[in-house]
């Protein structure tokens, strides 16, 4: 691949220091691989970048580009070379029916470009997401945003990471959200009313940093946001990477009713109204209209 191998982003036991590997019949402690294949995927999607975009729409009419596919391509690749007895399930070959994923207790849950909508603005707030689903729980998490230069990683009873460029990786943790003036993680674009726009008015004050994907989710993991509410649709490979990310870091993904989010449970694979949030005394919920929870 011209360079574009997983040793080439491998910086030698970066995770198995972090958390050293156990013996299990998964592929959890596999973390250093995941996030080197995060990174080749994430280098390819920059090739797409830097050049002409070239925008067609799928099915749902989100928009799908050449760089959605040929990082979909590179991991779903890496990930069979990494464990050919694993299924793989991304949001670009997400049609396997729910008679033959049922059967599935482990597999890698993949949103090779998170944030195609940001890719095509050229703002650089999107990532690659891999998580590992094992009996409906990500038990691991890797969320790499190549124009940031930054990833997130955790595997579960690990501890949640976070590294910028080529830095020593730092541990991240959620941080406990004031009674007033709590700070929401969100997308830059303006709000136009709806369940988001009533959710916030409830909040009274409150502070916003701006974030495209999954990445919002990571904002309240590392402790520089408290809550991010996604009250719209979404699939499950959007948040999978990340819950196991922000629940190490000590916070929660949950539907509306505060219960956690689990996965392939169902035959449609778009998630519920989320919450991700930190610590604190806040019942998300109740900043809901009784009728949207």
């Amino acid at each position: 691949m011209n360079g574009n191998t997983i040793a080439d982003h491998l910086v030698p036991n970066q995770a198995n220091l972090i958390c050293m590997p156990v013996k299990t019949p998964d592929m959890s402690d596999r973390l250093d691989q995941v996030v080197a294949i995060a990174k080749v995927a994430g280098k390819k999607i920059l090739e797409h970048y830097e050049s002409e975009v070239t925008v067609t729409s799928k099915d749902d009419n989100t928009p799908l580009t050449e760089a959605d596919l040929a990082a979909n391509r590179i991991i779903i690749e890496q990930l069979k070379s990494l464990s050919p007895e694993l299924p793989i399930l991304t949001e670009e070959s997400c049609g396997i029916p729910f008679a033959e994923r049922t059967e599935w207790n482990t597999y890698w849950l993949v949103d090779p470009l998170d944030g195609t909508r940001e890719f095509i603005k050229q703002s650089g707030e999107f990532s690659v997401n891999i998580a590992l689903i094992q009996n409906g729980v990500s038990v691991l998490g890797v969320v790499h945003a190549p124009v940031l230069n930054v990833t997130y990683w955790a595997r579960r009873d690990c501890g949640a990471w976070k590294q910028t460029g080529d830095a020593e990786p730092e541990s991240i943790s959620v941080r406990k959200a004031p009674k007033k003036g709590v700070t929401v993680a969100r997308s830059s674009a303006p709000l136009t009313g709806g369940l988001l726009n009533r959710f916030l008015d409830k909040l009274g004050e409150y502070k916003v940093v701006s974030m495209g994907g999954a990445l919002k989710s990571c904002l309240v993991a590392e402790g520089s946001a408290d809550v991010y509410a996604k009250l719209g649709p979404t699939g499950e490979w959007d948040t999978g990477a990340a819950q196991c990310i922000v629940e190490e870091a000590g916070g929660h993904i949950t539907d509306t009713n505060m219960r956690e989010l689990r996965y392939n449970t169902k035959d449609s694979l778009l998630n519920p109204h989320f919450f991700v949030f930190g610590a604190g005394d806040h019942n998300w919920s109740d900043y809901l209209e009784e009728n949207e929870s």
